[in-house]
Parts: structure tokens; C-alpha cells; sequence
């Protein structure tokens, strides 16, 4: 009988097209050696290059839906699409309230890639900023969010930067890191590479390792997944 995986959670909008999102953060967590949970904030009414709209969960719904899962140790979470940051708060001191010693990664996401936006006002409480472990914004999301690199973890994603495209930037207990891919064409798009880049990083860290160490391994997952096929969805493989 093989050895129990760790337990991670994914607290995330349900994508039918299953390139991002709750279906996307599932297959990122089976690949990498942890038994993954998920929790749907919202269903969403999308493909690979189109945003229709949304339906959004309460939080007493979310909360419904985390309850009965208490019976387990998880010991990671990733947060991504959510209502508000209301709702977000509410489901990080949940979190930490079920499962205590729980590491919260959250993936911010204010605009679908499509030109949707999600969150116009901007209200990020010292609750919120101070039970996250991780946070994984990309240059806009960083800028709109007023994020301080000297006060949170922080994985600045370059897909959106104009110098050094593709080079992420960790922001880890006061020192930077440089998390540079392997060398590939820039012009390869996939749907969904910040769901699955975050998920991998929440596997990792489930599986004992440091932020960093689980940023690379998040980095290097991307990057295959991006070059899996020469569509717009990819192929989740280690």
C-alpha cells in the first residue's frame, strides 16, 4: 500500500473549459503528489479566449462546501477567483480557524485575460495581508494592489513586464530572488498558467518544501505546460 499524500485545498472559480481554475488547480495537485480538495467561488461562463460572465458563491456557501472537510489535515490552501475582498477575508480566518497550522497561497485575480474585470475597488485589510504565506500577483495585479515586498511574500510574475519577460521575482523574508525559466518561445500562450503556476507551488508547499525551492518547481511546471501542445489549453505533465 503506498504512503498517504499530503492534503491541499483549492478555493477557486469553476472553468468549463478546464484550463483554469478549480479543474486546472485539481489536475496540478495530482501531478504533484498531493490529494487536492476544491471549493467552487464561482461558475464561470468561459473558454480558452472568451469571459462571458460569472456566478458567484457566498461565503456561507464556500463555507458549506469547507465544513465537512475539516475531518482532514490540510495543510495548504490556494485561494484564486473570489467574489470580494469581503469574501476573501472571510475564507482566509476560516481556513486558519479549521486548520490552523494551514499555509495560504493566494493567486489575486482582479481581470480575466479576456478584458473582464473582476475587482474595481481595492481593499486588502492587515487581517488578510497577515494570514497569507504567499502572495502571486502579476505586475498589474502588484501595482493595483499596493503590495509591500518588505511586508509579505511575494512571487512578482513577469509574463506582464516589458524588460526581462518571463523572469518572476520572489520577494522571501526580506531577500529577492531571481526565478529565471529555461530559455523558450515567448510567444507561446496557454489559458490558465497563473491558476496552475500557484496550485503547483501550494502542492509543493503541502509537500514540505520552502518557498523558493517550490517556486522553481512552479516555474519549471509552467513551462511545460505551455509547450505541452500548440493550442491555447494545456497538458498537465510533470
Amino acid at each position: 500500500m503506498s504512503e498517504l499524500k499530503p492534503y491541499c485545498i483549492s478555493i477557486a472559480g469553476f472553468d468549463p473549459s478546464g484550463g483554469a481554475g478549480i479543474l486546472a488547480d485539481i489536475k496540478s495537485f495530482e501531478q504533484n503528489g498531493v490529494y487536492g480538495f476544491g471549493v467552487v467561488s464561482a461558475h464561470t461562463y468561459q473558454n480558452d479566449n472568451e469571459f462571458l460572465g460569472a456566478n458567484w458563491c457566498s461565503f456561507e456557501e464556500i463555507e458549506k462546501q469547507i465544513t465537512p472537510l475539516k475531518k482532514y489535515n490540510i495543510t495548504s490552501a490556494k485561494i484564486g477567483l473570489i467574489k470580494s475582498f469581503d469574501v476573501l477575508e472571510k475564507c482566509i480566518l476560516l481556513l486558519k480557524e479549521t486548520f490552523p497550522s494551514i499555509k495560504i497561497i493566494w493567486d489575486p485575480i482582479l481581470k480575466a485575460s479576456a478584458g473582464f474585470d473582476f475587482h474595481t475597488e481595492i481593499s486588502l485589510s492587515k487581517s488578510i495581508l497577515s494570514n497569507l504565506y504567499l502572495i502571486t500577483p502579476n505586475m498589474d495585479e502588484f501595482g493595483a494592489l499596493l503590495l509591500d515586498e518588505k511586508e509579505n511574500n511575494i512571487l512578482l510574475k513577469g509574463g506582464h513586464k516589458d524588460a526581462g519577460k518571463g523572469t518572476d521575482t520572489l520577494f522571501f523574508e526580506g531577500d529577492e530572488f531571481q526565478i529565471i525559466g529555461e530559455v523558450f518561445d515567448k510567444s507561446v500562450q496557454k489559458h490558465g498558467t497563473g491558476c496552475v503556476l500557484s496550485a503547483v507551488i501550494t502542492a509543493q508547499v503541502s509537500l514540505g518544501l520552502d518557498i523558493p525551492k517550490a517556486c522553481g518547481i512552479g516555474k519549471k511546471y509552467v513551462e511545460n505546460f505551455m509547450l505541452s501542445n500548440n493550442t491555447n489549453l494545456g497538458y498537465h505533465t510533470k
